[in-house]
Formats: structure tokens, C-alpha cells, sequence
């Protein structure tokens, strides 16, 4: 039994190859896009073991440490520190920090890496004096504090 492409099944393969190529480009791209995007959370601990990488969109949570806001007097940038009660790291933030932000409470800050400061583009602060975001929580329970209390 010999097999022989006649035009039509030429035709099919070819479209067939042209729609299984097509598929990958767009799991591919959109593959590469997702991990573009994804904000890995970190600890201030993994931040200062430089387990995070450079200039890469992250997340980093931690209780904002007493007396370490400081805020530029000629614009809106601020600095503080945070710390999961092992390891501080400083976080530099410009823009109005929300309403609910405190020093002593846990905060999530969205930003990246650089010199072994946080640059941050958005500040999350906790929505009741009962909610904690569930990372923060948990980095202070593996440094074996009781969160919340």
C-alpha cells in the first residue's frame, strides 16, 4: 500500500500545518506575556538573601516598621521600611500612600528590585485592623511570631 499526496491532501496537510504553527505562536506569546506579568511575592527575608531578581516586577509584603516614614518635603515620594520580624528592606514609593496606611501594620508593595531597595509603583494597605494580606501573615508566622496579635 503506497501513500501519495493527491492535491487535495496536500491542500489539508498544509492547512493543517499552517493551523498547528499558528497555535503555537499564540501559546508561545501569550506564554511570554503571562510571565511578563506574574508579581512574585517576596519576604523582606528572600529580598536581602537576593532571592529576587533585579529590575523584575515583584511583590514584597511586611509590617511597616515604627518611626521609618520619611516624606520628601518637594514632592510625593516616600521611604520606609519593612520587616516580616527577621528582615527589614526599604521601600521607596511615590505617589499618595491609601488612607488606611500605617506604620506598625502590614502592607504589600508592588514594584521592583534595585540596589537593594524596593522601588514601588503601588502601595495595598490592609482594609480592617483585623485583616492581614495572607503573605505578610504568613512570613510572620515562619519567623515564629503569632500574626495579628
Amino acid at each position: 500500500m503506497s501513500f501519495s499526496l493527491t492535491p487535495k491532501r496536500k491542500k489539508t496537510l498544509i492547512i493543517l500545518i499552517l493551523i498547528v504553527a499558528g497555535v503555537g505562536v499564540a501559546v508561545g506569546l501569550s506564554l511570554y506575556a503571562l510571565r511578563q506579568n506574574i508579581n512574585l511575592f517576596y519576604t523582606p527575608s528572600q529580598l536581602v538573601r537576593h532571592e529576587a531578581p533585579e529590575g523584575r516586577r515583584i511583590q514584597v509584603g511586611g509590617l511597616v516598621v515604627k518611626g521609618t516614614l520619611k516624606r520628601s518635603p518637594d514632592s510625593l515620594s516616600v521611604r520606609f521600611t519593612i520587616s516580616d520580624l527577621k528582615n527589614q528592606i526599604d521601600v521607596v514609593y511615590t505617589g499618595i500612600l491609601p488612607d488606611l496606611f500605617r506604620e506598625g501594620q502590614g502592607i504589600v508593595a508592588n514594584g521592583r528590585m534595585e540596589n537593594g531597595v524596593v522601588i514601588a509603583d503601588e502601595v495595598l494597605a490592609k482594609h480592617d485592623e483585623k485583616y492581614m494580606p495572607p503573605q505578610v501573615k504568613q512570613a510572620i508566622e515562619d519567623a515564629g511570631h503569632p500574626a495579628g496579635k
